[in-house]
């Protein structure tokens, strides 16, 4: 009966009577703890008694938050908790590489780590995991998230890729050094890579993605946003080498163009989501290419693409993908967008989102008469005031939405 609490009733139990106590806190009912609502108060102490009394019994435990834990209370941690299988340690800023080097040395079945916005972590934490040495290393690591640890370089990316070759998953947003050699040796050592996100790592170009295209064929999300040295090469390879791609975000890419996402979608037929946020080059081209091959496509934005007319509205309108799958689509900043695209929505029966901000030629009719056909759909639209309103009321200032806001 135990083993079905949560924490919090966990430890109102252990408050009721010894007997109480002593079955509350046995170790066996805390295999999965989860600390975040708690993550002002945990400090190391409370994760050092806790890792004594779990000992071998836990398996997962997330510390997302918790600011005030060191590396001190992860080696005992790590020493006490050897069958630990997820670790969560997302915004733990204290935290150096000396706990990567603890984990390195005791905890042999850590299958999935969460690493991110630690900001002193650096590429030492990646030789650690991936310590070829005889009973060293995280050699079980599939999933590991390393986004924003800027220390982070290319040299620890490429041990990491020898060491543990059953990564499946690979976050590392906003990490500026880790450059296309990195990325090639992650695609060639874990050849059952099936996610990954280089978000804002500028310096990831065409070739990066070439060898991703040649190497990982089960690939399901990529992430590229912002690293805007991409060019159609790069589309190019992913629709050659990988079909099974359910989620690519390349929003400000703006050196991609149509005859890319072609040759994307000729092949990825499997696409659900694509953020192509300022992809400034394509065109209602784009459109009709998603509209004919990617049927089964549930959320798409094209937010500032501004050579997207109400055309490319009606071929995605009545394609499959929009009248059975599509639920969100994002187009603000459209400027040639008009009533007439959103009457081409009309028959979009799952669409439960819609996002036209500073589309200046969309009228309030026109979203009245979607809404009537779309009674569901949360549309989320801004008008601009032609003129400064007049002042009323003596002369107080009046201030328009946005000032409100701000």
């Amino acid at each position: 009966i135990f083993s079905f609490l949560d924490v919090v009733s966990l430890c109102r139990c252990a408050q009721v009577s010894k007997y109480w106590n002593m079955l509350a806190l046995d170790g066996s009912n805390w295999q999965k703890i989860d600390l975040f609502n708690f993550q002002t108060v945990i400090e190391g102490p409370v994760v050092e008694y806790m890792s004594q009394r779990c000992g071998g019994f836990l398996k997962a435990l997330s510390l997302k938050g918790c600011q005030s834990i060191t590396d001190a209370a992860l080696q005992t941690f790590a020493q006490q908790c050897k069958h630990i299988e997820t670790l969560i340690l997302h915004k733990c800023v204290r935290i150096t590489d000396v706990t990567c080097e603890a984990l390195g040395k005791y905890s042999k079945k850590l299958r999935k780590l969460d690493l991110s916005s630690c900001c002193n972590i650096t590429g030492k934490s990646l030789k650690y995991l991936s310590n070829p040495a005889p009973d060293r290393g995280c050699h079980q690591l599939a999933y590991l998230d390393i986004s924003w640890c800027h220390f982070v370089t290319s040299e620890g990316v490429i041990a990491l890729a020898e060491g543990c070759p059953k990564l499946h998953t690979f976050f590392c947003r906003g990490c500026a050094m880790i450059n296309n050699e990195a990325i090639e040796k992650l695609a060639i050592c874990a050849e059952n890579l099936v996610k990954l996100n280089i978000r804002n790592c500028s310096e990831i170009t065409d070739e990066a993605i070439a060898t991703i295209g040649l190497k990982c064929p089960g690939l399901t999300l990529l992430c590229a946003s912002l690293c805007n040295r991409l060019t159609d090469a790069s589309l190019v390879a992913l629709g050659q080498g990988c079909p099974e791609l359910t989620t690519l975000e390349v929003s400000g890419c703006n050196l991609l163009t149509d005859a890319g996402f072609q040759a994307l979608t000729r092949n990825c037929h499997k696409l659900e989501k694509m953020d192509l946020e300022d992809c400034l080059q394509i065109s209602d081209a784009t459109l009709g290419h998603i509209a004919a091959y990617c049927h089964h496509l549930n959320a798409l934005s094209l937010s500032h693409c501004e050579l997207i007319t109400d055309e490319g509205i009606r071929q995605l309108g009545s394609s499959p993908c929009a009248t059975e799958h599509l639920q969100v689509l994002e187009l603000d900043n459209c400027p040639l967008i008009t009533d007439a695209a959103l009457e081409h929505l009309m028959g979009c029966q799952s669409l439960t989102r819609i996002e036209i901000y500073d589309c200046q030629l969309i009228t309030c009719a026109g979203i009245r008469r979607l809404r009537s056909h779309l009674p569901h759909i949360l549309v989320h639209a801004y008008f601009a005031p032609v003129t400064p309103p007049p002042s009323v009321g003596g002369g107080r200032q009046r201030y328009c939405k946005c000032c409100a806001i701000l």
